[in-house]
């Protein structure tokens, strides 16, 4: 077992690549030990009740809490994104290394021959890790914000008769609405409409005392009497920028969304688009770290988890 010291210079080390991280974590043991060391800072605490100072049993990786009301048995996989899974704790962090540094995502097929697991493996992998991707709390944009919309999903014209056919007869729209925010020089959002209002999402996600951009859709009327000022640009007449008004920022940051599905993933359920909005926004957000910060950032949002069975369930309409 490594030292403290060792082991806190070891995690510490900016690796330079997939190959040397790997290298740090060759076997389960040390990866374990990495992954106590990134979540508890050496100080390991019950995530059951919060008390500290549990004591080490004698498998080598499982506390006991001395609380005397709570006394649970625990490991550092516990509620996290980890917890209950058969892959082993290396696997896993090369999958989140290789995930934040492709700079517009790896499908779950290649995923899956990189590290070794079967496609639904990788696939559920994937999702998993979206979920460290999500911003913990997520503060109002301020300042300029750029707001526009856009339309995901496939073109009618584009799917076999058998499809096309199901999706008229149920009434189905193929396209779904995602605004995109972007404060001017700062992070940006991307999320799912859904039933919401252009305007409720906007008042959701962007503090009052900011200036919004928006083209002239009428569904952003009368945001001037809610925020500290509305201007907008008419698209449609060919006018993309007048003084300090253009939404050409978060046409581009939309652009990244579009050509990870194109390119990469192929097809979007309805159902996790609002996962790989979390990821896009994610990309863009830290796009200046270095592969090894982000992929330690990413680890430090390990908490929660997302069961299988939450994953793959049918949401009401039958979708």
């Amino acid at each position: 077992m490594q030292s403290k010291q060792q082991l806190e210079a070891e995690v510490m080390r900016d690796y330079k690549n997939l190959q040397e991280l790997l290298s740090a974590v060759k076997d389960e043991k040390i990866a374990r030990e990495h992954m106590e060391y990134m979540r508890w800072s050496g100080e390991p605490f019950c995530p059951h009740c919060g008390s500290t100072k549990p004591y080490k049993l004698k498998d080598g990786k499982s506390y006991r809490c001395k609380d005397k009301t709570c006394r649970k048995d625990f490991t550092v996989t516990v509620k996290t994104v980890f917890e209950n899974s058969k892959i082993p704790l290396s696997k896993w962090m090369a999958a989140i290394y290789i995930i934040t540094a492709h700079k517009k995502g790896i499908s779950s097929c290649q995923l899956a021959r990189d590290i070794g697991v079967t496609q639904k493996t990788a696939w559920f992998m994937n999702h998993r890790i979206r979920v460290l991707m999500s911003e913990p709390v997520k503060d109002q944009l301020t300042d300029f914000v750029e707001i526009d919309e856009t339309y995901v999903g496939g073109k009618f014209a584009n799917m076999n008769r058998g499809r096309r056919k199901k999706f008229q007869e149920l009434g189905i729209d193929n396209k779904v609405a995602v605004m995109g925010l972007l404060e001017r020089d700062g992070k940006a959002r991307l999320t799912v409409i859904g039933e919401s209002t252009f305007k409720d999402v906007v008042r959701q996600h962007v503090d009052p005392g900011s200036v919004v951009i928006t083209d002239t859709h009428l569904s952003y009327q009368g945001l001037s009497y809610e925020y500290a000022g509305h201007f907008t640009v008419n698209h449609s007449e060919m006018e993309f920028k007048k003084g300090m008004a253009w939404t050409n920022g978060v046409e581009g940051f939309f652009s990244q969304l579009k050509r990870s599905i194109y390119g990469i993933y192929h097809s979007v359920s309805p159902k996790h688009l609002e996962r790989y909005c979390v990821e896009t926004s994610y990309r863009y957000n830290y796009r200046k770290l270095k592969d090894v910060n982000r992929f330690k950032l990413t680890l430090q949002n390990v908490e929660g988890r997302l069961k299988y069975h939450e994953l793959i369930q049918k949401e009401k309409n039958g979708k």
